[in-house]
C-alpha cells in the first residue's frame, strides 16, 4: 500500500516538473491612474485574466475583459467602460510576448527568478511594444508571475475629459498578479 502511495506521488511530481504549458484564469491585473493631486483613488481590478505560459518556447499571453474590472464605486466602473476605454467596442485588452531570459529560470526547482518580458499590448483598439521586468516564483510545481509597467493613454487613444483632467493620470500603472497551474494535456 505505502509503496503504491509513494509511486502515484512520485509519478505525480514527475508529471509537474515536465509540464510545459502553464494556465490561469483567475489572475489578478490592477491598474492606479489617481493624479497626484487628486482627492480620490481612481484604481480597478481584474480577478478573471486568463494568462498562458508556455515554458518550453518563452511565450506569455493574457487576455483581460474590459467589463471585468472592478471599483471603489459604481459610477467609476460606468465612466472606465463608457467613457475611457469603451468596454463594448473594445472588449477585451491583450498582451502576448516572450520571456526573454528563459534559458536562467528553472521551472522544476522552487525559487524567485527575474523575468525579463517583451511584446506587444493590444488595448483601445492600439497595439504598443511593452517591455518590462519582474519575478517568476516557482512553488510546489506552480508558477507565480508578477510585475509592473506604465501605459500612456495617449499610446492607446484614450481620451481623459478635460472635466476630470486633475483626478486622472496621464498614465496607469498596470500591476500584473497572477498564479497559474500546470495545464493538463
Amino acid at each position: 500500500m505505502k509503496l503504491s502511495i509513494l509511486l502515484v506521488a512520485a509519478l505525480s511530481i514527475v508529471s509537474v516538473s515536465n509540464a510545459q504549458k502553464f494556465f490561469t484564469k483567475t489572475g489578478k491585473i490592477s491598474f492606479d491612474a489617481t493624479a497626484p493631486k487628486s482627492p480620490e483613488n481612481i484604481t480597478g481590478v481584474n480577478k478573471t485574466s486568463i494568462c498562458v505560459i508556455d515554458t518550453k518556447t518563452a511565450d506569455i499571453q493574457f487576455s483581460v475583459l474590459m467589463k471585468g474590472f472592478e471599483f471603489e464605486r459604481a459610477l467609476m466602473m460606468e465612466h472606465f467602460n463608457e467613457n475611457y476605454v469603451e468596454s463594448d467596442k473594445f472588449n477585451k485588452t491583450t498582451f502576448k510576448g516572450t520571456i526573454t531570459n528563459n534559458e536562467s529560470i528553472n521551472y522544476t526547482k522552487d525559487g524567485v527568478y527575474p523575468a525579463k518580458v517583451k511584446g506587444k499590448l493590444d488595448m483601445h483598439g492600439q497595439s504598443k511594444d511593452i517591455e518590462t521586468e519582474g519575478k517568476i516564483t516557482v512553488k510546489a510545481g506552480k508558477i507565480e508571475v508578477s510585475a509592473s509597467f506604465i501605459a500612456q493613454f495617449d499610446d492607446f487613444k484614450v481620451v481623459i475629459p478635460q472635466l476630470v483632467a486633475d483626478k486622472v493620470a496621464k498614465f496607469a500603472k498596470i500591476v500584473v498578479d497572477c498564479t497559474l497551474d500546470p495545464l493538463a494535456k
